[in-house]
């Protein structure tokens, strides 16, 4: 029994390992849309936080975003590359948070591979803005 009244049997939570993990953390995340990208979380002080959708979780369950470098989030996981992602599929179910180690480069080929036009907003010289830069998030442990 899990409930909080002990009187209902609940089946919600599972240890999940490898291609399984892989699969949920996938689709919770594919059905968020975005999440919170927390930086500064190690540092004993108030985190930032901020939306980002990732471009891309790839087969090894690494997340890939693009990001300027001038930002402030770019300093903080150059400062401290520990983060969380936190995801919401629905007003009721599906939360996903995820915590990993971030890493941060100019790898050009990657930014065109995961350029999307819609980038434009925020890269306005297009996907050569040599302000671009790839975050790689590679989670370390979770919970859904």
């Amino acid at each position: 029994m899990d409930s909080i009244n002990q009187q209902q049997p609940e089946d919600n939570f599972k240890n999940l390992i490898g291609q399984e993990a892989l699969d949920k953390i996938k689709a919770l995340a594919k059905k968020a849309g975005s999440c919170f990208f927390c930086t500064a979380i190690t540092t004993g002080q108030h985190f930032e936080t901020r939306p980002m959708s990732a471009e891309v979780i790839d087969d090894e369950g690494n997340f890939w975003f693009l990001s300027a470098n001038d930002s402030h989030k770019n300093a903080e996981i150059e400062a401290d590359p520990a983060v969380q992602m936190l995801f919401q599929g629905s007003a009721y179910s599906d939360f996903l948070t995820l915590y990993g180690q971030a890493t941060i480069t100019t790898d050009k080929e990657k930014i065109k591979e995961l350029w999307d036009p819609m980038m434009k907003v925020w890269f306005t010289e297009g996907v050569d803005d040599p302000r671009i830069t790839v975050i790689k998030v590679a989670p370390t442990k979770g919970y859904y």
